[in-house]
């Protein structure tokens, strides 16, 4: 094993495994490799495998290609995709083409004049339903009216590989979002919504179902909130669209719902309703009713739709996370990024069933250092909820070996949660910090998913009560326990965990320090200028245009309760989040400078909800340790 440490180059470096394509007669895969860059976005490739592991992964391309976003043609012969630029060396546009898995040819099938988007080969006639940007012409300094202005995606067929203009299909001035080819090629479903910006009053996704053989669309269907992964299936007489929304009830947990497309006037049918865990992706099986995978707890689950019960049924659970499901033409075979709890995530295939088998090594410089012990945890709350999350305790040493310093690392959403995998990331470092001699909490509290509808619900109009309760009863547990440190204890998070941490040293002088990672200060101002607006709105409790004050949603705030911040607090948020506008950062970095508490406030330049400069991740994740190092660390 190495002597030299962990550092934040080598955690944000290397390859990733993304999109995953398996075959419909599941004989191969291919994924886009992303190779990280100090700065700006990764380069990607598309690398081939057999889906039964036989051989190494090889390119697909030869070098020239920023070659993305892979689709399988019905065929199983040919792979269309997406690349930046040709080997010619030409940039600034999208462009689609199509290769020969087997060697017989590559095609570049549109002109520079289109930006592809999204791209599904159709069955049986050679064509290609496109999502085509339209093209930026506004001013830069031009007045702009909101939900007008934005150029959309618009839907359009490509036949017969025609390197022409496309005309575009009629869905009115809807943006699209997501598509789905029926089996016999006589449907495409595509998700939409009013403007390419969320309306966070009042949102609306639709479908609009399109015949790819002359163009036709029929009248648009209204969906749930946050639609999307649409798959097609057939009972034996009807066709159905199943697809994932958030559930119209108060709580807005993810659902399937279903559709019967050749019933008029039907309705959606919520396929999910009681069950215990939460779905989380779908995938098409296009001779049989789709796959689903399900978050339930710490782990995954693979499910099959039995179609006369309209209900899901287990196939196989698995520790970790399985993302990215495709599934061959007769469900036999599936593919996956499987994220487990000893490495980065790999591509998988095999039977849903299982066991799937690794296709990919992507990390290997990775294999020489140790990890921190994991441990999962189960516990119940003060009123009998059953709770989990996972521990990591320093590299070398175990849990009986504490007490350690301890930070508590909460996570997104609150419909987010830790499942059991390798959790080395700048969003949630448990690893980085082991290396360095921390142990790290990743509590799964009321309000997230894996637990269903119910235990998500806990939360509505109630943020930081239970939840927090959950988290601090579970720090308890571990300082009885020995292995947590009490006198150096600290808690982070990002995005709702960087709330949490807010929330957390606003209700307690435990911490010895506390970073807010991208968090929401004042929740009436995020339903006023968040781009989830109303359902920021649902979960708060209220929205500041309810008439004078106090509202709910003032209770909840974290900034309500500053004044009895002592805990010092690093703040670090993107400029240009649209999520959690940076005047939420502001708003708490001013008020701990009003009440004297010590804090650093840290902005990104350019970046978002989520950090895509490499160069800023090494520095969260430096900033991160360096945090934690002066406050925990004992004093000389």
């Amino acid at each position: 094993m190495p002597t030299t440490p962990l550092n934040a180059h080598l955690v944000t470096g290397g390859l990733s495994a993304h999109a995953p394509v398996l075959s419909p007669d599941g004989r191969w895969t291919v994924h886009t490799v992303l190779r990280a860059h100090d700065d700006g976005p990764p380069a990607s490739s598309l690398m081939f495998v057999a889906s039964d592991g036989t051989g190494a992964p090889r390119p697909l391309l030869a070098d020239g290609f920023d070659a993305h976003t892979p689709r399988g043609h019905p065929d199983s012969r040919h792979v269309h995709f997406l690349s930046e630029h040709t080997d010619t060396g030409e940039r600034g546009t999208t462009r689609l083409h199509r290769i020969d898995v087997d060697g017989g040819g590559h095609r570049i099938l549109t002109g520079p004049e289109v930006r592809v988007v999204d791209h599904l080969p159709l069955p049986g006639a050679r064509t290609t339903a496109l999502v085509i940007a339209d093209p930026d012409t506004r001013a830069p300094h031009a007045p702009r009216v909101w939900g007008r202005d934005e150029p959309r995606h618009r839907l359009a067929l490509l036949h017969d590989d025609a390197l022409e203009p496309l005309p575009v299909l009629d869905l009115g001035e809807r943006h699209v979002l997501e598509m789905a080819a029926h089996p016999d090629g006589t449907a495409l479903a595509v998700i939409t919504r009013p403007s390419p910006e969320r309306d966070p009053v009042h949102p609306r996704w639709e479908l609009c179902l399109v015949d790819p053989r002359d163009g036709s669309v029929k009248e648009p269907i209204e969906l749930g909130w946050e639609s999307h992964s649409p798959v097609w299936w057939h009972d034996g007489r009807h066709r159905h669209l199943a697809h994932l929304a958030m559930d119209p009830g108060p709580d807005g947990g993810q659902a399937v719902f279903d559709l019967c497309v050749d019933r008029p006037g039907a309705t959606h049918d919520n396929l999910t309703r009681g069950v215990d865990r939460c779905p989380v992706e779908l995938a098409q099986v296009d001779q049989g009713p789709p796959l689903a995978l399900f978050a339930h707890g710490l782990d995954t689950e693979i499910h099959r739709l039995d179609p006369i019960t309209g209900r899901f049924t287990l196939l196989r659970r698995a520790p970790g996370l399985l993302r990215e499901l495709t599934a061959s033409a007769s469900g036999e075979r599936v593919a996956a990024i499987v994220d487990g709890p000893h490495r980065p995530g790999e591509v998988h295939a095999g039977p849903p069933e299982g066991p799937l088998t690794r296709l990919t090594r992507l990390r290997p410089e990775l294999d020489r250092y140790q990890w921190g012990h994991r441990e999962r945890l189960s516990y119940r709350a003060e009123d009998g909820l059953a709770l989990d999350g996972i521990l990591v305790t320093p590299v070398g040493a175990y849990p009986d070996e504490g007490p350690f310093p301890l930070v508590t690392w909460v996570h997104g959403g609150p419909y987010g949660r830790h499942a059991d995998h390798f959790h080395l990331s700048p969003y949630v470092p448990a690893q980085w910090l082991a290396h360095f001699g921390y142990a790290t909490f990743l509590p799964n509290p009321r309000g997230g998913e894996g637990r269903g509808r119910a235990f998500a619900e806990h939360v509505v109009g109630a943020l930081g009560a239970g939840e927090w309760s959950d988290i601090d009863q579970g720090i308890d547990l571990l300082v009885a326990r020995g292995v947590a440190d009490p006198e150096r204890l600290g808690i982070g998070g990002w995005s709702h965990g960087g709330t949490m941490a807010a929330w957390a040293v606003g209700r307690t002088d435990r911490f010895a320090a506390a970073i807010v990672g991208a968090g929401v200060s004042d929740w009436g101002m995020l339903a006023a200028t968040g781009e989830y607006g109303a359902a920021e709105a649902g979960l708060s409790g209220s929205v500041g245009w309810e008439g004078p004050g106090p509202h709910p949603h003032d209770v909840v705030g974290p900034i309500s309760h500053a004044s009895r911040i002592r805990t010092p607090v690093l703040i670090l948020h993107g400029e240009q989040d649209t999520n959690v506008p940076l005047g939420q950062a502001v708003y708490l970095h001013r008020a701990l400078r009003h009440f004297g508490v010590e804090n650093e406030f840290v902005t990104y330049p350019g970046e978002g909800h989520g950090l895509a400069r490499r160069s800023n991740r090494i520095d969260m994740l430096d900033r991160t340790r360096a945090w934690f190092d002066r406050h925990l660390r004992p004093k000389d």
